[in-house]
């Protein structure tokens, strides 16, 4: 066999053929991403913490519209159902992607799974710290550090997160249809929250900047420059391959 052939058949496949997104350096990337925001990224937080202020103020009237100011008479927050679109897009992607072969469909359902799941994993370390009431449990939306589950929407915060993918991956000649269904995913699931008193307004718009912002930092790290070097783990024959890339000058 060719000196050439022997190298090329014991080399491991190159990133760009492998499926799976080099999640392992993105994890610590992402939890301490803060230490590494420059004025811009800390005025658009500033920014998500005032309109959470904003929609705490409204959080009686919307649940008032919703379900009256007394207890609630019902319990059932339907948490199943209005997760049902979301997951649906998520397959969605995945079974196109998987009946075309598609590399960029795998890679954007990809950058889905990533994104749910690092919003998900902060939206419940903020629950627990928060520990907020629920609507269907107490009429007081200043119900803190009781023991709650309320803040933020893990329903609204993984809807957002799939929902702005779908919106902003992929090729420009559909932009606009991804981002109606896109985003529409993430405010139609919140409106169904707020419907079924299973959160606060402003329970969902904490969600809604989660899963965004997860999206975004998702996105960058996939289809952006932003890291010189990453672990990944590639799939090979019988098994699983973990390499570390490095961009040299």
């Amino acid at each position: 066999m060719p000196a050439a052939a022997a190298d090329s058949a014991q080399e491991p496949p190159s990133e760009s053929q492998s499926s799976t997104p080099p999640v392992l350096s993105d994890i610590g990337a992402y939890f301490t991403a803060p230490l590494r925001w420059d004025g811009s990224d800390w005025a658009w937080f500033g920014g998500t913490v005032l309109a959470i202020g904003l929609a705490h103020r409204y959080d009686s009237q919307v649940r008032t519209h919703f379900v009256g100011s007394g207890p609630a008479s019902s319990t059932n927050t339907h948490d199943t159902q209005d997760a049902l679109p979301t997951v649906a897009v998520l397959g969605g992607t995945w079974a196109f992607a998987l009946l075309t072969q598609d590399h960029d469909g795998y890679r954007e359902g990809w950058a889905m799974i990533e994104a749910g799941a690092l919003s998900a994993v902060t939206g419940y370390a903020l629950k627990f710290a928060a520990g907020r009431q629920r609507p269907d449990v107490a009429t007081d939306p200043n119900e803190w550090f009781k023991g709650g589950d309320s803040f933020p929407s893990l329903h609204s915060t993984a809807s957002f997160a799939v929902g702005t993918v779908l919106a902003e991956s992929g090729n420009d000649d559909y932009r606009f249809l991804r981002r109606l269904l896109g985003y529409g995913l993430g405010l139609a699931t919140s409106y169904e929250r707020l419907k079924h008193n299973a959160h606060w307004l402003s329970d969902t718009v904490a969600g809604a900047a989660l899963g965004i912002s997860s999206a975004r930092f998702t996105m960058d790290r996939r289809y952006g420059e932003s890291s010189d070097s990453h672990l990944a783990l590639v799939p090979i024959e019988g098994g699983a391959m973990l390499t570390y890339k490095v961009s040299m000058p």
